[in-house]
């Protein structure tokens, strides 16, 4: 079973990147829970979704100690740093937060989001934390997420693509393959 905390403005894609983890998981033939939780301002106030994914049932859809961390802004971090399990991971959007991790009980990725993302598609900063993500993630595949991009964007086909890149390019900065 993994649990997993995406935290950020609302804005930057947190509900959004919960909604491809769990399609990820779900297309690896998972069971899988998405709750989200936000404040009354969608836009701008601060919003959080808890994901869990396992080959088992699910009994409880509540993150309290997550295996992930994904952390898009200061508060998030400062939130919920302290609850991620011992050997967990925290990802960082280092293009908004300045903070270090404190803990060194845990694996920090610094992935500066917005920039990975601006040349591909500025809106794209949470599938460049899914790529990303993607590197230590190993139940869920790169042909997972893609599937999840394209079910997502299906609507919107113009967008598949520039996603998918975005994607490719959050795996290749964790991955050292950047050029960025």
């Amino acid at each position: 079973m993994k649990e997993i905390i995406v935290s950020g403005f609302g804005g930057q894609g947190v509900l959004s990147l919960g909604l491809f983890l769990s399609y990820s998981a779900m297309n690896m033939n998972f069971n899988t829970s998405w709750l989200p939780s936000y404040g009354p301002e969608m836009r701008g106030g601060t919003a959080n979704v808890g994901v869990v994914y396992s080959g088992g049932e699910i009994a409880c859809p509540l993150v309290t100690n997550p295996d992930v961390l994904v952390a898009f802004n200061e508060p998030s971090l400062a939130k919920f740093e302290t609850s991620v399990k011992e050997n967990g991971c925290i990802f960082v959007n280092s293009s908004i937060v300045k903070s270090k991790v404190k803990r060194t009980d845990v694996n920090v990725f610094y992935v500066p989001v917005d920039e990975l993302a601006s040349g591909i598609n500025p809106r794209g900063g949470n599938i460049i934390m899914l790529g990303a993500m993607l590197t230590v993630l190993d139940s869920l595949t790169d042909e997972a997420a893609q599937a999840a991009v394209k079910q997502v964007f299906k609507s919107k086909p113009n967008l598949i693509e520039p996603n998918l890149r975005c994607l490719r390019e959050g795996t290749a900065y964790v991955n050292g393959e950047s050029n960025k």
